[in-house]
């Protein structure tokens, strides 16, 4: 009679007979029965777009990232007040701040585009504003000296493509403005107070670092903390003071600013060499944020 430990023996192998039977080298007999095993595709594909979308991303980013840490290197602090000096084809001039022509007269500027001396009394609107067309040089020679970087270029030189490229460094980026500039000798031309820097390409890496170095820039504009906004009723940047080309006449206001009465608003003790106003906050006086390079 068999004993329970045999009834449990016949039962293991019955179910085992049911789940698949083994051969004599231990292999079960299902293995090579022809059924193959279903590779699940929709999860493959699925996995190749999402490593195909996070490349793309990272093709994309990753420069930007870099060209942001590398831009920071020029970053003006205590110690390194003025890094555009490590910038090759930075051209500097130290000029007086505060000397103001009204909207008739014109400056017989020695720089083109000019980047500092007299300057009509308004500013140009410098917050992220892309200009189409040309712009009064005496307008905007105001917003340099209230810490904003203009960016002219040369409309016959460059692409609508490049032009794009351009706008894009300056569009929504408070104290900075562009425009078309005809005539211009190169390309690009990037004006801060006091310094210049002309290039021939809108990819040179240069752009991005005389941004970081000079905008905002609280130890080398005059007027630290004055603001780059405008009213329609002081200076409309939709129907801007046009650009002229033509060269000044006998009436032009000098660079020395014979003549002028430098404006007390913007004058007071403790001024620096060159009109450059001492260090204060940095921040803008309409309460806006500095924004970063």
């Amino acid at each position: 009679m068999p004993s329970g430990s045999d009834k449990k023996s016949a039962k293991a192998i019955k179910a085992a007979s049911k789940t698949g039977t083994r051969n004599k080298g231990g292999v079960p007999s299902s293995v090579g029965s022809g059924k193959r095993r279903q590779i699940p595709w929709l999860t493959v594909a699925a996995s190749v777009v999402v490593i195909a979308l996070i490349g793309a991303l990272a093709w994309n980013l990753v420069p930007k990232y870099q060209d942001r840490a590398e831009a920071q290197r020029f970053a003006p602090t205590e110690e390194n007040q003025d890094p555009s000096t490590g910038i090759d084809g930075v051209v500097t001039q130290d000029y007086p701040a505060a000397l103001h022509v009204t909207g008739s007269q014109r400056v017989a500027y020695d720089q083109s585009p000019p980047f500092g001396g007299p300057h009509d009394q308004v500013w140009a609107n410098c917050m992220g504003t892309v200009y189409p067309d040309g712009l009064r040089t005496e307008n905007a020679v105001h917003s340099l000296e209230h810490g904003a970087v203009w960016i002219a270029y040369n409309p016959d030189d460059l692409s609508e493509d490049q032009i794009s490229t351009l706008a894009a460094k300056v569009e929504n980026q408070q104290y900075m403005l562009m425009s078309a500039y005809p005539g211009l000798d190169s390309p690009i031309s990037l004006q801060s107070w006091g310094h210049q820097l002309k290039l021939d390409s809108v990819d040179d890496p240069r752009i991005d670092h005389f941004i970081a170095a000079l905008r905002l820039n609280r130890y080398a504009y005059p007027e630290v903390g004055a603001s780059c906004s405008t009213t329609p009723e002081t200076f409309d940047q939709d129907n801007p003071p046009p650009f002229d080309g033509s060269a000044p006449g006998p009436d032009a206001v000098p660079m020395s600013g014979e003549g002028l009465t430098p404006d007390a608003s913007e004058t007071g003790a403790g001024q620096l060499p060159g009109g450059l106003g001492l260090p204060t906050d940095g921040l803008p006086t309409d309460g806006a944020a500095v924004p970063t390079p």
